[in-house]
């Protein structure tokens, strides 16, 4: 994308010798807004992030893989300053322009001096390397990359004014988001304001990022970062220009959202749970996302089996108000219980067959209101269990 740069280099710190550190730069300040985690154990970048962020401007991003350089006390905070003054003293920019960012091994030292040594070559290799390369440089437990590329045009006094919204995330474990998601950042040329920028960028996660779940942990390191640069034609400052950056921005998000779910640890399916007919939209929600968060749900959809017991009984443990008497339950088309009734085995059948599926739908229809919600989330399999276990060994 025009004007801005990326770099990704191994610097040792994870053990297999993959990349490990990744640098984006505008070739000019931009506008930025971020969104951080809410978890109350938060790592030193995060800290440092936030404080950043309140200027509203951005031009370099670094960022770590294989250490979260979390519940590392005041030398972790120094760790990632130290990380901060490097990239602007090589770059020769701003150090107030610099945001760090870090994944990983929660309370292991960040391994300051192989960072240090690095910072120097991922700089050099901003004209040589793409974004593929900074996508690779952030992952953990990661299988692939995750990008997402959009185009949107704006009409201003007649003329078509075009834009593209990039974005890179990395998550596969510790999802579930309550601001974002692990680690995803994004990029646009257009011209916005930081201000209209965190608007829409908040509204896009809201719908995206905090609407998915792998295993129900917040972790302690998610940022949602998006730099404006003003690189291209499109100047976004009013509310039809808003309009449609915002829905090109909410599509970038979603798409990346939902392929963390599908990385999600040990994962073979996505599922999309909607929840309609709720008493209000904060029922809808409640239930959604007890669903969402359900180990049984979860292995049931695994095992290719549509207990809907299990995820109409999640729904009515989650707060929302609901009358199992009026629950209808769908698996895409089919129809699986109605006014709280199952429809028998020939409708079972026909559900188990969705289930064989990479991606199902289910709806769950409470029948009480105008409420609705949606989350997305994955399946639980073995490989779930095998890859935490041998996580740090």
């Amino acid at each position: 994308m025009k004007g801005f740069k990326f770099a990704g280099v191994c610097a040792g710190i994870k053990k297999n010798r993959s990349l490990d550190l990744g640098l984006i730069y505008s070739e000019k300040p931009a506008s930025a807004a971020a969104l951080f985690t809410q978890n109350q154990v938060v790592a030193a970048p995060v800290i440092l992030g936030r404080k950043t962020m309140e200027r509203g401007m951005l031009q370099a991003i670094l960022v770590n893989s294989g250490n979260a350089n979390c519940f590392t006390g005041a030398q972790g905070i120094a760790h990632a300053e130290q990380c901060v003054e490097l990239v602007a003293k090589t770059l020769h920019i701003d150090p107030e322009h610099v945001l760090v960012s870090s994944t990983g091994v929660i309370g292991a030292p960040l391994p300051i001096d192989k960072i240090e040594a690095k910072i120097p070559e991922a700089v050099k290799s901003l004209g040589s390397c793409t974004i593929v390369d900074f996508a690779g440089a952030i992952l953990t437990t990661d299988t692939c990359t995750k990008m997402v590329s959009r185009k949107g045009q704006i009409n201003a006094s007649g003329d078509e004014k075009s834009f593209t919204i990039m974005g890179v995330a990395k998550g596969s474990g510790m999802i579930r988001p309550d601001m974002a998601t692990m680690l995803s950042y994004i990029f646009t040329d257009a011209d916005i304001s930081s201000s209209l920028l965190k608007q829409a960028l908040t509204h896009a996660a809201s719908r995206s990022f905090n609407r998915i779940t792998v295993d129900g942990d917040t972790s302690t390191n998610d940022t949602l970062v998006c730099m404006a640069n003003g690189a291209g034609q499109a100047v976004i400052d009013n509310d039809e220009s808003l309009g449609v950056f915002q829905a090109v921005l909410d599509e970038v998000c979603y798409e990346l959202a939902k392929k963390i779910v599908k990385d999600g640890e040990g994962a073979t399916k996505v599922a999309a749970i909607t929840v309609k007919g709720a008493l209000t939209q904060q029922d809808a929600f409640a239930a959604a996302e007890a669903i969402a968060h359900s180990p049984l749900v979860k292995t049931a959809i695994y095992g290719q089996d549509p207990n809907w017991g299990r995820i109409t009984a999640a729904a009515g443990r989650s707060g929302a108000t609901v009358d199992q008497n009026k629950m209808d339950l769908y698996f895409e088309d089919v129809l699986l219980v109605q006014n709280g009734q199952w429809q028998g085995k020939g409708a079972e059948e026909k559900a188990a067959d969705i289930m064989k599926k990479g991606e199902i739908s289910i709806v769950l229809d409470l029948n009480l209101g105008d409420g609705q919600d949606k989350f997305l989330f994955c399946d639980f399999s073995e490989n779930y269990v095998k890859i935490n276990a041998d996580y740090r060994s």
